[in-house]
């Protein structure tokens, strides 16, 4: 298939560096335990001619400079400097304590640099890094978007899910997610002192790359190497409306992206419904239901919100009920995700296991050489969705389940993944890899597997297709 010149493929030609990856230059990553230099940003995206906001501490008073990486192919390299500024003076912020009801950290530390975005930089995944006067790196990502123009495919990338994972500061003694907290100075990591609202308004634990971060990269540099027409949004864009869906032929979701709330999910019904194809390329997708909510200072959406188990004080504020599993609320498994995704999330993979193809005749597996039950190495890992007949699924559509493998929990039970696709009668594809390692397959060195490039190539180009021939 052919595409246009669009800006993303001009762009990914320009000279490319792999200074923003950890330890280049002999620079050390900073840490949890010193945090010799930190910071965050004002916004999970902001758009050309839109100001965001870095906040910074060190460990010591000293001068920071900070650098801007635009990441993409680059002829490999992974990366393009776009910025850097001279450097700036530095003070030391502290940790603030955790909201005795919520757990919530939340940093108010004022800006070291209010940055206007230039108008010529491509939408796109940024890193911001901070390198101190003594030697110390640590960095935040953020997302550059295009409010201006359309594109073939729009990457939605899992800033809360990000932040639900983030341990911030895992120090042994304060730092909480929504998964574990300290109970005291030096105890285990527990689950019971969790927190129940994690902010944006602080690092990413230790150099400030979030969990599961590399993943997503892997898929950046592949779907720019191959030259798709890509721009670039973050789940908060998702749940505020800045997405327009009916902009892009398809939505893609590359990442580990488990926490999602109403908007979100409305908005995803709604593309499904106009035409608009949605791609999920992991694993444990649309699992838990947050709010998003304001920072103290009324920022809005600066707050990730789920109770889990725990009662949720403020269930029914937005009519749906509490932050829990989305195949929880209701009575009936209504809010399913395998209402939306065709399958769910059914379990933590104790050991990497071949992906066995299933439907090797459908057009997804076209070009691909496979024959039904064979094995695609180490495939299925990390976490797994499988189809679950005891919940709702799309009706009135036309389904393929494309792998059916067998892999072993941790206690030994053995459980089925499916890779699923299905077609709406509007045209719209929805596809679910089912795996944490799809990704991993498109470019991560040791990990490649041109089967899946080809069959995630057949996939894209039939999501393009079918919006441009109007189906």
């Amino acid at each position: 298939m052919t595409y246009r010149d669009d800006v993303v493929r001009v762009e990914n030609k320009r000279a490319g560096t792999d200074a923003w990856r950890s330890g280049s230059g002999g620079l050390r990553d900073s840490d949890d335990e010193r945090i010799q230099v930190q910071g965050y940003a004002s916004t999970t995206s902001v758009a050309p001619g839109e100001v965001i906001d870095f906040h910074v501490t060190v460990d010591v008073p000293q001068s920071v400079t900070i650098s801007i990486y635009r990441l993409g192919w680059y002829d490999g390299q992974g990366g393009r400097l776009v910025y850097t500024n001279p450097p700036l003076a530095c003070q030391v912020h502290p940790v603030p304590p955790a909201d005795p009801l919520t757990g919530t950290i939340e940093c108010r530390w004022p800006p070291i640099l209010r940055l206007r975005v230039p108008a010529d930089w491509v939408s796109g995944l940024y890193v911001a890094t901070f390198t101190s006067q003594s030697g110390t790196r640590g960095c935040t990502p953020f997302v550059v978007r295009d409010d201006r123009n359309p594109a073939e495919l729009c990457v939605v990338l899992p800033f809360s899910t990000y932040q639900a994972y983030n341990q911030w500061p895992k120090d042994g003694r304060r730092g909480k997610s929504l998964y574990y907290g300290f109970p005291s100075p030096g105890a285990p990591i527990d689950p019971d002192a969790r927190a129940f609202q994690v902010s944006f308004d602080r690092p990413y634990s230790d150099r400030g790359w979030p969990k599961q971060f590399d993943r997503d990269h892997d898929f950046v540099q592949w779907v720019e190497q191959r030259g798709y027409d890509v721009t670039y949004a973050s789940t908060v864009d998702l749940h505020t409306g800045r997405i327009d869906p009916g902009r892009y032929a398809g939505l893609v979701f590359c990442g580990h992206d488990e926490y999602w709330s109403a908007e979100m999910v409305r908005a995803a019904d709604q593309a499904v419904q106009r035409g608009v194809s949605l791609a999920f390329l992991a694993a444990n997708n649309v699992y838990w239901r947050i709010r998003l909510e304001p920072s103290t200072d009324g920022r809005e959406n600066r707050i990730v919100t789920c109770y889990k188990t725990a009662p949720d004080p403020t269930a029914g504020v937005d009519g749906l009920g509490a932050t829990m599993r989305w195949r929880d609320l209701g009575g009936q498994g209504e809010h399913a995700e395998q209402r939306l995704l065709g399958v769910q999330y059914n379990g933590i993979v104790a050991a990497p296991s071949p992906l066995v193809v299933r439907n090797a005749d459908h057009w997804f597996w076209e070009r691909c050489r496979v024959t039904d039950g064979l094995e695609l190495p180490r495939l299925v890992g990390g976490e797994a969705d499988g189809y679950d007949p005891a919940m709702p699924a799309p009706v009135g559509v036309n389904s393929t389940i494309l792998s059916a493998s067998p892999y072993r929990l941790r206690n030994g039970t053995v459980h089925e993944q499916n890779t699923h696709l299905y077609e709406t009668p509007g045209g719209a594809l929805v596809f679910d890899a089912g795996t944490l390692h799809w990704t991993l397959a498109l470019n991560r060195r040791g990990f490649r597997n041109q089967k899946i490039q080809i069959a995630t190539r057949n996939l894209f180009d039939r999501i393009v297709r079918q919006k441009s021939s109007g189906r």
